[in-house]
């Protein structure tokens, strides 16, 4: 990479992380592309993003954000995985942990505070934003289909009554 280059990627590396509310840092030697790409895959779809990217970038890009704490978790072959959604990449990220051995994470950030494998796998236990989103409108919702409901029943009581009657009285003819 030029140095202009590596002056882009980590002014664009340092707008995500500020932009992010966790992150994760894991080791990954050892996965197949095809591990790897599955892993991307499953972050994008929960609405995060993973990057294997050099030591010395990342700790310049997190310099000056929230996450400048978790620079030491940078050695060896590491990878970040990070989001808007505080949930979202600890969830892929300890289900990915559980099926292949050779990806670990280390540790990470939550809300500019460093957290460890116990903080990340709490999170992961979370729901996340689109569901709870999807609660929220549940319980909004529950109680205008029950005035719906209620609003609606005498009106069909009435249709069954006229039905029945209307029946009973051809069956008399």
């Amino acid at each position: 990479m030029k140095r202009s280059e590596k002056k882009d990627f980590v002014s664009n590396l340092k707008d995500e992380f500020s932009k992010s509310s966790s992150i994760i840092v894991a080791e990954y030697s050892g996965l197949t592309v095809e591990e790897s790409e599955s892993l991307r895959k499953e972050m994008r779809e929960n609405g995060a993003k993973f990057k294997v990217t050099k030591n010395r970038l990342t700790k310049l890009a997190i310099a000056d954000t929230q996450f400048n704490e978790i620079s030491d978790l940078f050695k060896g072959p590491t990878a970040v995985a990070y989001s808007a959604d505080p949930v979202a990449p600890a969830k892929v990220a300890v289900s990915f942990e559980k099926k292949f051995d050779n990806f670990k994470i280390i540790g990470g950030g939550y809300n500019g505070e460093k957290i460890d494998k116990e903080r990340i796998n709490f999170l992961a236990q979370l729901p996340s934003l689109d569901e709870l989103r999807g609660k929220l409108i549940g319980l909004i919702s529950a109680p205008a289909q029950k005035i719906a409901t209620i609003a609606i029943e005498p009106g069909a009581q009435i249709a069954r009554l006229i039905s029945a009657n209307s029946s009973n009285s051809k069956e008399s003819n």
